[in-house]
């Protein structure tokens, strides 16, 4: 009974990985005709660079694209530095990746802008005081990412791995990703025990496919 219980818990791995697969293989070559048409616009959530001279950092979620957004949402960071007149927004994209490019999209886009269509909401919202110097941590952290590569839509690496692993190496943003963030548990490097990305605790994870966080 005990190698039964064992062989079930393989097969189920087995059928995971093969799942997510699948889906990253239906990602790459998944078109849509309607993303052309997709709304961009700014949904006026975030502050006006213009008229708020504080440094702040915001992460943002939206659901994700076409099949995707029945079940994850796609992140993404934007920083203003004190006086800036513009965020930077950092993000993962897979069609860069996919195009043997940089999967780092680092622009001045308005940050609170849809994602193909979809309203994005405020995760983190942090101000004032010790910002700017986080902001320079975020940028730090950006550059040395090690999947700036790579990208698989699940288990991860993904956008939220990304935004993931800013956190935890910024635990002053206390962010904390919702379930649908997949891909945040996706250990960078193939370890299995890393600080939670809200950085209040630790997480046990098998490359993304099964885990367990305690945090606050």
């Amino acid at each position: 009974m005990r190698i039964w219980k064992y062989a079930r818990r393989l097969i189920a791995i087995f059928l995971l990985v093969v799942a997510a697969s699948a889906l990253t293989a239906l990602d790459r070559h998944s078109v849509k005709a309607d993303w052309r048409t997709a709304s961009w616009e700014s949904t006026g959530i975030a502050p006006d660079p213009a008229a708020v001279s504080e440094a702040i950092i915001q992460v943002y979620a939206a659901r994700a694209y076409n099949w995707r957004g029945y079940f994850g949402v796609h992140t993404w960071i934007a920083v203003k530095p004190t006086d800036a007149l513009e965020f930077t927004v950092y993000e993962v994209m897979g069609w860069r990746a996919y195009r043997g490019g940089n999967a780092i999209a680092i622009s001045n886009r308005t940050p609170d802008r849809k994602w193909f269509g979809a309203a994005p909401e405020i995760l983190a919202d942090v101000r004032g005081d010790g910002v700017d110097a986080m902001i320079k941590d975020v940028e730090t952290v950006v550059k040395a990412y090690p999947y700036s590569h790579n990208y698989t839509v699940w288990p991860g690496p993904n956008s939220n791995t990304f935004t993931a692993h800013v956190a935890r190496a910024v635990p002053d943003l206390r962010l904390d990703l919702q379930l649908t963030a997949v891909g945040k548990n996706y250990i960078l490097g193939g370890g299995v025990f890393v600080r939670a990305p809200s950085g209040s605790g630790y997480q046990v994870s098998l490359f993304g496919l099964l885990g367990l966080m305690v945090a606050k």
